[in-house]
């Protein structure tokens, strides 16, 4: 037993060396890759790292996709370009004005392409910002107009309200039901479950109507024992 011991620290079983920390330089190495890989490459297995949107463009994504289902959410027509300048208050009917934001979409698109990008969204926002804010520099106006859109969704207008007939209240008014269907409620107007559906037979030896039902019950237990003599 001895013998085989001295063997084995002769010789040592291969793989048994413990593995190296990772050096400062592999380190660095995966958080660089880790960065330049955020957002734009696929992982090992087809999924995309995940990225943490800015509060403009989620905004810019959330109007993107507005009223398109087939929308990815990373490019933006001129009508939902429009709508999001209207909405978040860029478009004041002075100096800015529905006119402005057509030209200005038409200016920074492609000359093919009906959308926009991220990239051309926040260069058209520059572009109307500096016409909005002309007593600031150019960063400054673009910081303002980036604020007014930060965290807003598009306003859904057109929506069908419930409107009041007269028809529809008399239908459900159930104090002016009639016949059988008047007893299924009772006076608030709640529905008696299958008290008010099925005929149900009183056991409780009362005439049907009376109004002191259980009051003889109460007394009766109200008053003290009597004692026998």
């Amino acid at each position: 037993m001895e013998e085989f011991k001295v063997q084995t620290a002769k010789h040592p079983v291969p793989n048994s060396t413990p593995l190296r920390p990772p050096s400062e330089h592999s380190k660095e190495r995966a958080k660089r890759l880790s960065t330049e890989s955020n957002g734009t490459s696929d992982g090992g297995a087809g999924a995309k790292t995940p990225v943490e949107l800015t509060a403009l463009e989620e905004a810019f994504r959330r109007f993107a996709i507005h009223g398109d289902t087939r929308a990815t959410g990373k490019e933006m027509h001129g009508k939902n370009w429009s709508k999001l300048c209207k909405d978040c208050g860029v478009i004041d009917g002075k100096t800015i004005t529905l006119t402005d934001v057509d030209i200005v979409f038409s200016k920074v698109k492609n000359k093919s392409s009906r959308t926009i990008t991220y990239c051309q969204f926040r260069e058209a926002l520059s572009e109307l910002a500096r016409k909005r804010f002309k007593d600031k520099t150019s960063e400054e106006a673009a910081e303002e107009v980036f604020k007014m859109i930060e965290g807003k969704s598009p306003i859904i207008a057109g929506v069908t309200r419930a409107v009041a007939s007269p028809t529809v209240s008399r239908l459900t008014d159930t104090s002016k039901f009639t016949g059988s269907h008047k007893e299924r409620f009772d006076e608030t107007g709640r529905g008696k479950g299958k008290a008010g559906r099925v005929d149900m037979v009183d056991t409780s030896g009362y005439v049907s109507g009376y109004k002191h039902a259980g009051s003889y019950e109460k007394k009766i237990q109200g008053k003290p024992q009597q004692k026998p003599m």
